[in-house]
């Protein structure tokens, strides 16, 4: 087998949100649109010049992307919709990367858009009876994480509670998010309980909502005029799915995987990064896919969130955004308004909620099946 042809520099240009919420009444197109022209407008570009399009999407409807970029312009380019769960913009990013770094396109445009109306899974087809799953939600499933967390780690669950006073105090800075409001930790432990040591706070919302990242070359940019300044490198991009793992948690088993090739990719370790916009579904996911990723021992994460050191201005900054369990979760748009948030901080323009001088950041995603995913962007 013949070696694979390196690949080429690829950048984001562009970044857009649709604000996240709760479900309206607006139609998805208009959400989509919205991000799209944002993104559009910050790379100073024109419908007209972007060469293809990826569309993130796991709950809304199958063949939405036409209707959708028709309010844009038929201009004839290849699109295709990509569902990956939770996973799904973030696998949407992926390709498009991938589309230009191989030289197959000199503009692509990653859009993740959802509305949570058809809600699937595949156990009912899938021909093999399903004796666990159909009676573990996942509010359940991770509270039996949690608690093994606690045991293993010595935290308490105050320290995992922590997590979304962290991220609600970060998304009380930014328009975007969905629960824009600093919560105290007693707000955050008040009752009822939904599983084990989860209360409402602790757990994300689902919503709807859109983002879309402009992802261009190097001779793109020559040609279009736009502002290298503004430009965020995109260093590496990982996708794996799960193994056969010795622990009860694949889903940080498979994070520390794929972090790890990412970071390989990228040619730098987990102490560079500055900054990580990870999956915190649940309070408990954070201190555990931190350790997972190297950038604290086990069973440490928990006492180093209490410490600060995973605030805006701590040693790495996460979920600046405010994270799943605060900028919310509308599932196909996650990943890239992921990515939406590591471009603003690393171009300095992140305003109340900057961390200061950032080089590098990682976005992670995991989904159900699991599969996980992990870009690492750049300041050069």
């Amino acid at each position: 087998m013949s070696a694979a042809a390196p690949l080429r520099t690829a950048w984001v240009v562009g970044v857009g949100l649709h604000p996240y919420r709760k479900v309206s009444r607006t139609p998805y197109t208009e959400l989509g649109v919205t991000a799209i022209r944002a993104a559009l407008a910050d790379a100073g570009m024109s419908w007209d010049q972007v060469q293809t399009a990826y569309t993130g999407t796991a709950t809304t409807s199958m063949a939405l992307s036409r209707l959708m970029y028709r309010h844009l312009g038929a201009t004839g380019i290849p699109m295709m919709q990509i569902e990956n769960a939770s996973a799904s913009g973030s696998s949407a990013f992926r390709q498009a990367y991938l589309d230009v770094a191989a030289g197959v396109h000199e503009v692509a445009v990653a859009v993740g858009v959802d509305k949570p109306l058809s809600f699937s899974a595949p156990a009912r087809a899938a021909g093999v009876e399903d004796l666990v799953s159909s009676r573990i939600l996942p509010v359940t499933h991770f509270a039996l994480l949690a608690s093994r967390y606690l045991y293993e780690s010595g935290a308490t669950a105050e320290q995992i509670a922590q997590v979304a006073v962290k991220n609600s105090r970060h998304a009380a800075l930014n328009p975007n998010a969905q629960r824009p409001k600093a919560r105290t930790l007693a707000e955050v432990l008040e009752p009822p309980h939904l599983s084990g040591i989860f209360t409402r706070l602790q757990c994300c919302p689902v919503g709807e909502g859109a983002a879309a990242a402009l992802i261009v070359s190097d001779r793109a940019i020559d040609e279009l005029g736009l502002n290298r300044d503004r430009a965020v490198r995109i260093r590496s991009s990982a996708l794996r799915s799960e193994t056969c793992y010795g622990t009860a948690n694949f889903d940080a088993a498979l994070t520390g995987e794929t972090t790890a090739e990412a970071l390989a990719a990228a040619g730098i370790t987990a102490a560079d990064l500055d900054l990580v916009e990870l999956h915190d579904a649940f309070t408990v996911e954070e201190p555990v896919y931190l350790e997972a990723m190297g950038l604290s021992g086990p069973g440490h994460a928990a006492a180093a969130l209490s410490a600060g050191e995973f605030d805006i201005g701590g040693r790495v900054a996460v979920n600046t955004s405010g994270g799943l369990l605060s900028m919310g979760h509308p599932i196909g748009p996650t990943g890239i308004g992921q990515i939406a948030e590591l471009t603003t901080q690393l171009r300095g323009e992140a305003g109340a909620r900057q961390h200061a001088d950032a080089r590098f950041g990682l976005a992670h995603m995991v989904g159900l099946g699991a599969v996980c995913a992990v870009h690492i962007l750049a300041r050069d």
